[in-house]
């Protein structure tokens, strides 16, 4: 299944068009989180038959663990036009479009009520997590056929027993959540980064609620640049006020240096790196912190949200040519 542009992405062609092993089998969905749902709801559109397999024990299970955090996009920019109207035909009434939902508004707005549809709710496992995929009567040497074989799905189940299941073909919506960037330099965790994960809180930690005791009073180092990182660093400058001994340190990543050439040398804004921290890391420099926060802030509340919602619009009106769905023949992961 690939995408197409504007807000409906999954476009699906039927993959029994030419009858084979695979007709008659599911689509099998790793994840219930928004795309996994979505995935599904298209899926029963055009007349497929979906398998939603959740490792976790509700639908939207990773959300669940970020649902303190509010998005940085808006509501029409997180509905799948497809299960809006499923849950519309059931009476179901959306939010305000223009407004930014948290994780546990997308949760209990959008994504339980839609997986409580009927046509869904039987057609997701939860407690079921895929640890492998491969093709039925092939192994590692034998390839001849693929496409035209189903895959074989193992799955392991809340009681820790493994189930084999076939699929026609496998999409996977599992998110990256569970597999968080590492500190170390070229993708790899740095040098005792495992020894001292106790120490370590990966993702968006809710600083100001659940986990407020592990760095209130602390001296806290956050890495990274991204939008995970600047939610986290707004809601630790808000812990600063509420406990002024807390302190807050930010590294971000610079692009590598030529070590042969003379722009290696450290500039007036580099910093040394922070003692005692593996010599694995990339080149860090902390910015000053006296501005940040309100940058954060007001660029936050400066989003033409209005605008997104009506590019949101424009472009579903004019999605509607349908691209390749997945046909099974590439090799498996």
């Amino acid at each position: 299944m690939t995408g197409s542009e504007g807000t409906e992405p999954f476009r699906v062609d039927d993959p029994d068009a030419t009858p084979s092993a695979r007709t008659g089998l599911p689509v099998v969905v790793i994840g219930a989180g928004p795309v996994g749902l979505a995935a599904a709801a298209h899926l029963l559109d055009r007349g497929l038959e979906p398998l939603v397999l959740e490792a976790g024990p509700q639908v939207g299970a990773n959300i669940a663990q970020w649902r303190h955090v509010r998005l940085f996009s808006p509501w029409c920019l997180a509905l799948d036009p497809v299960s809006v109207r499923l849950l519309g035909a059931a009476g179901w009434t959306g939010p305000d479009p223009s407004t930014l939902p948290t994780g546990a508004d997308l949760l209990d707005q959008y994504l339980q009520p839609l997986a409580a549809m009927p046509a869904l709710t039987s057609r997701i496992r939860l407690h079921s997590r895929v640890v492998a995929i491969a093709r039925r009567d092939l192994d590692k040497v034998r390839t001849p056929g693929r496409e035209r074989l189903p895959f074989a799905v193992r799955v392991r189940v809340g009681s820790g027993r493994l189930h084999d299941l076939e699929a026609r073909a496998v999409i996977d919506a599992s998110g990256t959540w569970t597999q968080p960037n590492p500190l170390g330099a070229s993708g790899l965790p740095a040098l005792g980064e495992a020894d001292a994960r106790r120490h370590i809180t990966y993702g968006l930690p809710d600083v100001l609620g659940r986990d407020r005791a592990r760095f209130a009073g602390l001296r806290v180092l956050v890495v990274g640049a991204g939008h995970s990182a600047a939610t986290s660093l707004l809601a630790l400058a808000e812990l600063e006020r509420q406990a002024p001994a807390t302190q807050i340190v930010w590294a971000v990543p610079r692009p590598p240096r030529d070590p042969w050439s003379a722009r290696a040398a450290p500039g007036p804004t580099s910093s040394p790196p922070e003692a005692g921290l593996p010599p694995t890391l990339p080149r860090w420099s902390t910015p000053a912190t006296s501005s940040w926060s309100a940058a954060f802030a007001s660029a936050r509340s400066a989003w033409p949200v209005t605008a997104l919602c009506s590019m949101a619009t424009r472009s579903t009106a004019t999605t509607t040519s349908p691209t390749r769905a997945v046909d099974g023949s590439r090799p498996t992961r």
